[in-house]
C-alpha cells in the first residue's frame, strides 16, 4: 500500500495533467504486451509497419516483463498541458550517472536481468541516455503524433473536464473514489494498492502538489516505482472505447426527426465531453461539418462548451439530456 498524506493546502494544490510523454513511454507496453490494453489494439496494429522501421529493439527493451517502465521516462508534468518537446527535454536532462540505478530499480529489483540493449550501453551512460531520448522522440514524431495523438488527447482532455465537474459537484472524496478502484480516500490520506513493494510506503505531499494523469495504458491506478519521486498518480482514462473504432449510439427517431440525423447522432455521442476532432473521427466526417452542427446545438442550448488547453470540449446540456431521454429516470 502506498499512502499519500494530504493536508488541506495539499488538497487545494492537487491538479490534473495530460502528458504526451507519459503516453509515449507507457504505450511501449502495446508492443511488448499485446492484448493487455485491447481498446488500443486496432490503432496500434495500423502503426506497426512504421514502428518496425524504428530502433524497436531499444524501445522494447525499456519495458520490463511486468510492464514496468523506468521512472525517468515519465517525468512529472509541470503544467496541465505540457508539450512533448519540453517533456523530452526533461528526459534528456536526466543525470547520466543515475541511469544505472534507475534501470536496475526497474529490472533487477524485480528479479529480471537488464536487457542486453541497455546493459551494453551503460559503459557510456550519457550516450545511452541520448540514444533513448532520440529513439523515443522519433517514435513520437512518426508513430503517435501524426494521427493517434490528436484523437487521444481529445479523450484525455474530456476526462479532465469530467473530473473537474465531479469535484465541483461532489467533492474530493467522490473524485478519488471515481478515479479507480485501487484508490481509497480517508481522513486526509489517499491510499493506492501497489504490488511491487513489500510493506507500506508513506509519502507526505508537503506542499509539492499531487499530480493526477489519465492514460490509456494502465489497467488500474499506479504511481512511480521509486518512493523518492514527487507525488503523482496515473489512472485509466474514461472514454477509451471511443478511440477503439468509429461508432455512435443510435439516436431516438423522434429526435432525428426534430433536429436532423447528423445533430441527433452528435447529441447521442455527447453524454461525455468530446472535441470536434474526436467527434469527426467517430462519425467519419470532416471536423468542419461537425463544427457547423455543434454551433447550432450550442446556440439552441442543447450542448455546452468548456475549454481545456487548446481544445474546446462539448457536452450535452441538461436540456439536451431531456430531449434525448437521458434526463428521465
Amino acid at each position: 500500500m502506498h499512502r499519500f498524506t494530504l493536508r488541506l493546502a495539499d488538497l487545494a494544490t492537487t491538479w490534473f495533467a495530460v502528458s504526451p510523454i507519459h503516453e509515449a513511454a507507457l504505450s511501449l507496453r502495446m508492443w511488448t504486451h499485446p492484448g493487455v490494453y485491447h481498446l488500443q489494439t486496432r490503432a496500434f496494429e495500423q502503426l506497426s509497419p512504421t514502428f518496425e522501421r524504428l530502433d524497436s529493439r531499444l524501445l522494447l527493451s525499456l519495458v520490463a516483463e511486468n510492464r514496468f517502465v523506468p521512472d525517468f521516462l515519465t517525468p512529472r508534468p509541470t503544467s496541465p498541458s505540457p508539450e512533448f518537446r519540453s517533456e523530452i527535454a526533461t528526459v534528456r536532462a536526466f543525470p547520466p550517472e543515475q541511469l544505472r540505478a534507475e534501470l536496475e530499480q526497474t529490472f533487477l529489483s524485480h528479479g529480471q536481468p537488464l536487457p542486453a540493449a541497455l546493459a551494453a550501453g551503460l559503459a557510456r551512460p550519457e550516450r545511452l541516455l541520448a540514444r533513448i531520448a532520440d529513439t523515443l522522440e522519433e517514435y513520437w514524431e512518426v508513430c503517435l503524433a501524426p494521427t493517434w495523438w490528436p484523437q487521444a488527447r481529445a479523450v484525455l482532455e474530456a476526462d479532465l473536464v469530467y473530473r473537474a465537474r465531479l469535484l465541483a459537484h461532489h467533492g474530493a472524496a467522490a473524485l478519488f473514489a471515481d478515479l479507480d478502484h485501487r484508490l481509497h480516500w480517508e481522513n486526509g490520506v489517499l491510499s493506492i494498492s501497489r504490488n511491487w513493494t513489500d510493506g507500506d510506503v508513506e509519502t507526505p505531499v508537503d506542499g509539492r502538489g499531487l499530480v493526477l494523469c489519465p492514460t490509456f495504458f494502465v489497467r488500474g491506478a499506479i504511481t512511480m516505482i521509486s518512493n523518492d519521486r514527487a507525488p503523482q498518480i496515473s489512472y485509466p482514462a474514461r472514454g477509451q472505447a471511443g478511440l477503439a473504432g468509429r461508432g455512435t449510439p443510435v439516436p431516438p427517431q423522434a429526435v432525428a426527426a426534430l433536429v436532423g440525423a447528423p445533430k441527433a447522432r452528435l447529441l447521442a455521442l455527447l453524454a461525455e465531453p468530446a472535441s470536434t476532432t474526436d467527434l469527426a473521427f467517430r462519425l467519419g466526417v470532416t471536423p468542419g461539418a461537425v463544427s457547423q452542427h455543434l454551433s447550432v446545438l450550442a446556440a439552441t442550448g442543447l450542448v455546452t462548451r468548456a475549454r481545456h488547453g487548446r481544445s474546446v470540449l462539448y457536452r450535452r446540456s441538461p436540456l439536451g439530456d431531456e430531449l434525448t431521454g437521458a434526463g428521465t429516470n
